[in-house]
């Protein structure tokens, strides 16, 4: 089982986990994919990805931006594998200047950021990683997050560094082998 976790503003109609689906369907594995709607609450989207993690045990996590943060959360909690793309590190600090209305990009729906979700975010902040349980993939070209805080916070972990790129990961679909690799290897 594959939990894809997508970011801020993000959801699970975002082109990589598209990608993520079509290839598990072409190899018949389709329902192997769950890929949830991650509430604007932290505290909420904690509870969310946390039921899914003990309703599928030994499952991965693909983790993309705020996704990769939530991701790194569960993982420590629940000894999972984990691919982190372009992940958030400390995305409390990132996003407090983002407190108030917000819109998500594939349907429209608004809602308001507050600083209790930054509060909650920093909640879920985990000291020290399991560097085995992981891959990164990170691009130096991220216009959003700086790809050295993920280098450095993944240190240890199996990382691939991409010159260029962007924060979409727009070539995702170079490194998904990579990324079922990393998913179906034996813990």
């Amino acid at each position: 089982m594959l939990i894809y976790i997508h970011g801020f503003n993000s959801s699970p109609a975002s082109a990589k986990a598209r990608l993520v689906k079509a290839r598990l369907e072409a190899l018949g594995r389709g329902a192997e994919f769950v890929a949830p709607a991650v509430p604007p609450s932290p505290a909420q989207a904690a509870d969310v990805l946390d039921a899914l993690a003990l309703r599928h045990r030994g499952a991965a996590l693909i983790g993309s931006s705020l996704g990769g943060y939530y991701a790194t959360w569960l993982a420590e909690k629940h000894a999972m594998k984990a691919v982190l793309l372009n992940p958030a590190v400390r995305p409390y600090e990132l996003l407090a200047p983002m407190v108030g209305l917000q819109k998500r990009f594939h349907t429209g729906e608004e809602y308001v950021f507050t600083t209790e979700h930054v509060s909650e975010l920093r909640a879920l902040e985990v000291e020290r990683i399991t560097p085995s349980q992981y891959l990164l993939i990170v691009t130096m070209g991220d216009e959003v997050l700086d790809y050295r805080w993920a280098v450095e916070r993944y240190r240890g972990c199996r990382q691939i560094v991409i010159e260029g790129g962007d924060h979409g990961l727009s070539d995702f679909g170079n490194y998904l082998d990579a990324v079922l690799a990393h998913c179906d290897a034996p813990r």
